[in-house]
């Protein structure tokens, strides 16, 4: 691989070293942190520690093997099989990167759990990475659910309003009925299997589940398996989007409290109206809105955590 270019101001102060192994492609910034504490990242022959800076001219060795940045950004939409697991570990054999096999290191942008499919990002830039799956940056990303029985007026404001899952209340979400059985849903986080765990707290089970968004960049009419590079007017607007993303965790925003339905299921019965506390506010403890932010964010954002 090519030799790091070093901007002005680097070239004087040097690059930190966690950010220096995210522009490498070898992973994001908060997992470089885990390698150096580990003892894995060495600079001209020294053990790096955390704040350690790399200058122009050394040579950076990660688990033996010395580290060049990859110039050019790679940055690929792929339309993810059911099956194929959203990691870079070799030792899972339907891991995503042998299933895309670029030919370049590349990792993917979060996660879709095994069984589920659609628009999947992969790249070798670590700071896309934490700028997209930050959870305090807000960004969207729209999902197509099929569940296991009709859809109710009451099942979608659940949904929108918030959902007690993972000792947290999911943020307030918007949500959308295409049929009795399937909604359109947008999140701005990504917890564990959160849908599918979101749609078992009232009781439905997911049958499908399709990520047709993630921000601006959409599936569109990409075939299963196939992937392709984003266009540069993708890419522009995303890199439009991300340019103020943090990198920090933040506070959860709580004047954010009310999601967004909209109805468009066939009335087949009639639903009553719930007397008294919402099905919500009958199933939360008392207090639990005010435990604390989204697991997501109480523990910083994992950078490969399942949608």
């Amino acid at each position: 691989m090519k030799a790091k270019k070093f901007a002005a101001d680097e070239v004087v102060e040097g690059v930190r070293i966690n950010k220096y192994l995210a522009d490498a492609g070898v992973c994001s910034r908060r997992a470089a942190d885990g390698f150096i504490e580990d003892g894995k990242v060495f600079i001209d022959g020294e053990r790096a520690v955390m704040g350690s800076r790399v200058l122009p001219g050394q040579t950076v060795v990660f688990n033996g093997k010395e580290l060049k940045k990859e110039e050019d950004l790679v940055l690929l939409a792929l339309n993810k099989p059911r099956g194929i697991v959203c990691t870079s570990d070799k030792r899972e054999p339907d891991n995503v990167v042998d299933f895309v096999n670029y030919g370049k290191r590349i990792y993917p942008i979060g996660r879709l759990d095994k069984d589920s499919e659609g628009l999947l990002l992969l790249t070798n830039d670590g700071d896309i990475v934490n700028k997209i799956l930050r959870a305090g940056n807000y960004h969207e990303k729209e999902y197509i659910v099929k569940v296991n029985k009709m859809i109710t007026k009451e099942f979608l404001q659940g949904m929108a309003g918030g959902v007690p899952i993972l000792d947290t209340v999911t943020r307030p979400c918007k949500i959308e009925a295409l049929d009795k059985y399937r909604f359109k849903v947008i999140l701005t986080q990504g917890l564990n299997r959160q849908i599918r765990r979101m749609c078992e707290y009232f009781g439905y089970r997911v049958v499908h589940l399709q990520r047709v968004r993630i921000m601006n960049i959409r599936l569109g009419h990409l075939k299963t398996g196939d992937y392709r590079k984003l266009t540069p007017q993708e890419l522009s607007e995303l890199q439009s989007m991300i340019r103020k993303s943090s990198n920090a965790p933040v506070l959860h925003d709580k004047s954010k409290s009310e999601g967004s339905v909209t109805y468009a299921v066939p009335k087949e019965k009639k639903v009553g109206e719930t007397e008294g506390r919402t099905m919500r506010e009958r199933s939360v403890r008392p207090g639990a809105e005010r435990e604390g932010k989204p697991a997501s964010e109480r523990r910083g954002t994992n950078s490969y955590r399942k949608a």
